[in-house]
């Protein structure tokens, strides 16, 4: 078995959202390594398809990539107990104005597994009525719908770059083929 053994964790930095930590660990053979650990909040996303097919995300600067991104809505748990299903359904009306009445989990990822702790859970929600958009201070998006076909060109011809968008519209396909939506 492939087993290490974490020796010592060291805070390194805390900034606002994440810190980052130096491991070191035992390999299985014995020799000590280094590894780098940033933790995040653990978050949701959600998927909204409405009644006439399309796919519903939102567009918002992203400071990684110094650009304007299309994404599910998502974000962060309010605290780290809180149920990822809680956590898509504030996030989709908070962002959108929309609230799903149907939820279909699709998985709980890690984005970069080999230094991001952050995991996210990734549902598609149908079944779409009116509430409330609720924005943080400084969120500032645009919602845009997508016809399902727009929305895998977008993700083929590397518009839609968002990892957990681009689960959440592979998954829709999937399970659009499947008869399971």
């Amino acid at each position: 078995m492939l087993r290490f053994e974490k020796v010592k964790t060291e805070l390194v930095y805390k900034a606002n959202r994440v810190s980052v930590y130096k491991d070191i660990l035992r390999t299985p053979s014995g020799k000590l390594v280094e590894y780098d650990l940033v933790k995040n909040r653990d978050g949701a996303g959600i998927l909204l398809v409405d009644n006439e097919e399309n796919l519903v995300f939102i567009k918002q600067y992203r400071n990684v990539t110094d650009d304007i991104s299309i994404e599910i809505p998502a974000g962060c748990k309010g605290f780290p107990e809180e149920n990822p299903e809680v956590c898509a359904l504030r996030e989709a009306e908070e962002e959108t104005g929309l609230i799903p009445e149907k939820l279909y989990f699709i998985n709980t990822v890690v984005a970069a597994i080999g230094v991001l702790d952050e995991k996210t859970s990734v549902y598609i929600g149908t079944n779409l009525k009116k509430g409330n958009i609720n924005r943080d201070a400084d969120e500032y998006m645009e919602i845009v719908k997508m016809t399902h076909e727009e929305a895998l060109n977008s993700v083929y011809s590397n518009k839609i770059t968002d990892s957990k968008t681009v689960i959440a519209i592979l998954a829709y396909t999937d399970m659009k083929s499947r008869n399971i939506l």
